[in-house]
């Protein structure tokens, strides 16, 4: 439908400009400049020089003092074969290409040995760990290392008339990767060790995105056998979730970009890098698949702040354009006699 290929031009055109590039700015906005410049306009930037009065920045770059303040702490660390949770996987109940949603087996151990599971991912087992558990992590299971960085971003509470709702930690290698997927929460993502590479692209671009449903699995990892098995959640639970990988092996390269034209020939994602000091704003409902680049010791940590989207016009405009059918779109969940089938998005779903 060229009316919506439109949309994924004017958008970046009106609002974004013609730019693969994120906005930069050199210190934090005020808030009349924050609310007025990015939040009403569901535009992302990326803030310099944000975050460099926290002590995180520089204690946190010591595993003695994260395993001394966190030596009675308990928290969980998620274990995947390749460091892709919340992601598709080949479906173990059915023939390939029949794919899952696959959740990472959770854990929960003392501090130190979750790191040291961590460290282990770089040194060639066959698992990665990630401490990534998204609920309000970083002011319960690691409030120990709560004076280390601020508990809001004052001028973004100030912007959006609240505080936040949840303050995730994150602790990865290189391995970890996030699929794509939204959030409907305003985030602000900080940096601290490490390097963060987002693509983004604007909830205009659902349809690029081959939203199916899956069924959802778990993985369990046998310490006896060193393997995962995958097993499918019963009673069985469906997931509606992007199917596009952005990054393809060179052998799967020309198949994948036959399976998912809207993404590959489409507008390029926007890109960006975030450093240590500096905040991301990822604006609510912005499809985002997240990789790392770790310090000299392997690892990359970062702080996000999760504040409560308005649902206002724009949620209903968004729902409104989602359940438009693209015509000549495969459904990416359907088995491949059944690709020719027009997908029909699911609507009100807050996947993520």
């Amino acid at each position: 439908m060229r009316e919506i290929e439109a949309l994924w031009e004017d958008v970046r055109e009106l609002t974004l400009g013609n730019t693969s590039r994120i906005e930069r700015l050199t210190s934090p906005p005020s808030p009349l400049r924050f609310l007025r410049d990015f939040v009403s306009l569901n535009k992302p930037c990326i803030i310099s020089n944000a975050t460099l009065h926290w002590p995180a920045l520089h204690l946190w770059r010591s595993d003695d003092y994260l395993t001394g303040s966190l030596s009675s702490s308990t928290v969980s660390v998620h274990l995947t074969p390749d460091g892709r949770a919340d992601a598709l996987a080949l479906n173990p109940a059915e023939p390939p290409p029949s794919l899952c949603f696959a959740s990472a087996e959770t854990r929960r151990l003392p501090f130190p040995e979750a790191l040291d599971l961590i460290h282990r991912s770089n040194a060639g087992d066959n698992f990665v760990a990630y401490a990534q558990q998204q609920n309000d992590c970083f002011r319960s299971e690691y409030s120990a290392l709560g004076s280390d960085c601020d508990s809001h971003i004052q001028w973004a509470s100030e912007a959006l008339g609240c505080l936040p709702e949840a303050v995730n930690l994150w602790i990865g290698t290189h391995w970890s990767e996030t699929s794509f997927h939204k959030d409907h929460y305003e985030n602000l993502y900080a940096v601290v060790c490490g390097e963060k590479h987002f693509l983004l692209l604007p909830p205009t671009d659902v349809h690029r995105m081959y939203i199916g449903e899956y069924p959802a699995a778990q993985y369990l990892y046998s310490e006896e056998t060193g393997e995962f098995k995958l097993e499918l959640e019963e009673p069985k639970r469906w997931v509606p979730w992007c199917s596009v990988n952005p990054n393809p092996s060179q052998e799967d390269l020309d198949s994948e970009m036959e399976k998912f034209p809207l993404y590959f020939n489409g507008p390029k994602p926007f890109e960006c890098t975030v450093k240590p000091g500096e905040v991301l704003f990822l604006p609510s409902m912005w499809f985002h698949h997240v990789r790392q680049s770790p310090d000299d010791r392997g690892l990359t940590i970062a702080v996000n702040y999760w504040y409560d989207m308005q649902y206002d016009m724009k949620y209903a405009y968004f729902n409104f354009l989602q359940s438009i059918q693209y015509q000549s779109l495969p459904d990416p969940s359907a088995n491949e006699t059944e690709s020719e089938e027009i997908i029909k998005p699911v609507i009100g779903n807050d996947f993520r």
